[in-house]
């Protein structure tokens, strides 16, 4: 998925920063991964709130061409989690505008907006899209002010920035709950059918109240996405994030490690990456350009795209060595990419060898001035060698595309300690010794990830990375399927910094923490599925660089019979162009309400 260069600018400049505080407290925490179980599952979330939940209503005004009705009420993740709403945000603030003439009096549609990130007070979703839904459909809205935001916002909060990752999940536990309570609402009041909608992380929002109302709803999420995991890790929104202060707190307490990280549980892995793998390789079987891999006895072989924990690849390619997937000697390679986990893999021409055409891309890069003389020798050399910092900045000046054409399946694993006597005594790879074995990374939770991973016979490099003050060790792993690193080379100073956009979150302990509490905490696959998932209309950018949709499960598979449609945009920009497709949306869907239910009933 290509991503929008828009999104990037736009999130360069600006100011605001997530989680300036850090994770939050570590009881508070756990107390959310505990209720989310609650909430989770619709029967037990719909008991926590009352038909008849106490509303307030401040003001009630006829306007010129809708009725304006204002109110609050007290949250009730309050009354289930003493303590953890900041007291300001405990007040749920909304407002409602409803036709003074309905179109069909015994059909009065109603749908709840839900703010996005920087989405303040009232007026943004108000004239953008409830006053013109009102106007063309006759559809009434309620905006409902977000815990951390407008009204309910800290003092001591700046803007959007969040002080705590904890804070999110308040915000989320809150929201569930509070939409519950404006269902009743307008329920009590002869309002129906009702919907639900968002744009980016409203959207998310949005999915996550539709799962909890035990009857049918619109819903339609806009510019969002299954996880939120995906937007702090891999989007722009990353670069928001002060990683270094989140790995200092994760290290230093305890908590964090020997009791919260077991509470949380990455749910995209390993299996979905075995699937995508599959469902790629048979349909290059079926093609009838290409030819297939396995032995041609086994052409006809049913493949199982289920995960299995000790051999993925070995029964979908079916080779007689279990760890690699080319076997050179009885097929012809052409140059068709297979891919694993959505990254590249490249199959060489019939003439060339791999470590050939590994040579000529080198030869290619060196020849248009993209790499240095010096850097090319360094790289084709079957010899250990020293990088030095302006051949690492020479590399990654490569556009992500190059790289992973000419450095593919490469994987920086940071040296523990160089100084130790196990890395003074690691003899350099050989050619000779990486054809019989190809060490694979020892971090068990890589290889449960990836179990066998695809060999190849290219030399490994062991790379030191050489600095004035500080002489850091680097390791090339062996050409692994592994392939999340988005930038191959990582210069290091005599200071600690995590990058976001040069290692990948399976690197770094906190950044698989953060990964886990996200999905536990948001990923749709651990909520209930909607009442009527054929009442859902998603919408989602192509380009979208805030909410990236690569390795993680699809709304069609999560949640089956959902409609999901794409607008040829970024984040920002189906944002600016793109509301009134949303609103389309949004109508069409109550249009499928009104005809397929009735009072709650089916219509026949």
């Amino acid at each position: 998925m290509s991503t929008s260069r828009l999104d990037a600018v736009y999130r360069s400049i600006l100011l605001t920063k997530f989680f300036t505080k850090g994770w939050g407290k570590p009881e508070n925490l756990q107390r959310l991964f505990e209720f989310r179980k609650v909430v989770s599952n619709r029967e037990e979330c719909f008991k926590l709130v009352d038909r008849d939940y106490p509303v307030t209503i401040t003001k009630e005004q006829n306007l010129n061409d809708c009725k304006l009705v204002e109110g609050y009420f007290v949250t009730p993740l309050e009354r289930y989690l003493p303590g953890i709403v900041p007291e300001i945000a405990q007040k749920a603030h909304f407002q409602a505008l409803l036709p003074i003439h309905w179109p069909e009096p015994d059909c009065k549609p109603v749908c709840l907006h839900l703010a996005g990130t920087g989405d303040h007070f009232f007026w943004r979703r108000r004239n953008l899209m409830v006053k013109p839904l009102l106007k063309e459909a006759g559809l009434g809205g309620i905006i409902l002010e977000n815990p951390f935001y407008g009204l309910r916002k800290p003092t001591d909060q700046i803007r959007s920035s969040l002080h705590n990752v904890s804070d999110i999940f308040v915000m989320g536990g809150c929201l569930i709950l509070e939409s519950l309570v404006l269902f009743h609402w307008c329920e009590r009041n002869g309002l129906g059918p009702l919907g639900v909608t968002g744009l980016s992380m409203g959207g998310h929002m949005a999915s996550l109240a539709a799962t909890n109302w035990p009857k049918p709803l619109v819903l339609v999420p806009c510019l969002s996405w299954s996880t939120a995991s995906a937007v702090f890790l891999q989007g722009v929104m990353a670069q928001s994030i002060n990683w270094d202060l989140l790995e200092d707190q994760y290290l230093s307490d305890g908590k964090y490690r020997e009791k919260l990280s077991k509470m949380v549980t990455i749910v995209d892995e390993a299996f979905l990456a075995g699937k995508k793998f599959a469902r790629t390789y048979s349909q290059t079987v079926t093609s009838p350009q290409t030819e297939t891999i396995s032995d041609k006895s086994d052409n006809n072989k049913e493949i199982d795209i289920s995960y299995k924990e000790n051999n993925i690849k070995s029964e979908i390619c079916d080779t007689k060595n279990k760890n690699t997937v080319y076997n050179n000697e009885s097929n012809n390679l052409d140059s068709t990419k297979l891919k694993f986990n959505e990254v590249p893999a490249t199959v060489t021409s019939e003439s060339l060898s791999q470590s050939e055409t590994f040579n000529a891309k080198l030869k290619q890069l060196r020849d248009e001035n993209k790499i240095s003389e010096v850097l090319y020798n360094k790289l084709i050399s079957n010899e250990k060698f020293v990088l030095d910092p302006q051949d690492i900045k020479d590399i990654n000046t490569l556009t992500e595309e190059m790289i992973r054409e000419v450095l593919l399946k490469c994987k920086i694993l940071e040296a523990t300690n160089c100084k130790t006597d196990e890395h003074q005594n690691t003899p350099p790879a050989t050619m000779e010794n990486k054809k019989s074995s190809v060490p694979i990374n020892e971090d068990p939770d890589i290889i449960s990830q990836n179990p066998n991973p695809l060999k190849d016979p290219l030399k490994s490099i062991d790379l030191s990375v050489r600095n004035e003050k500080n002489r850091a060790g680097w390791n090339l792993s062996e050409f692994t399927s592994d392939l999340w690193v988005n930038l191959p080379f990582l210069s290091r100073s005599s200071v600690k910094k995590i990058d976001i956009s040069k290692i990948h979150w399976r690197d770094r302990e906190a950044l698989q923490f953060m990964r886990g509490i996200m999905d536990e905490c948001t990923h749709l696959s651990n909520f209930s599925v909607p009442y009527d998932t054929s009442l859902i209309i998603a919408v989602c950018a192509k380009h979208d660089a805030y909410v990236p949709r690569d390795d993680v499960g699809t709304l069609e598979e999560i949640w089956p019979g959902a409609e999901v449609r794409y607008v040829d945009a970024g984040h920002v920009s189906a944002y600016i162009l793109h509301q009134s497709l949303f609103r389309s949306c949004i109508k069409e869907a109550f249009e499928r309400s009104k005809k397929r239910w009735k009072d709650g009933k089916h219509i026949d």
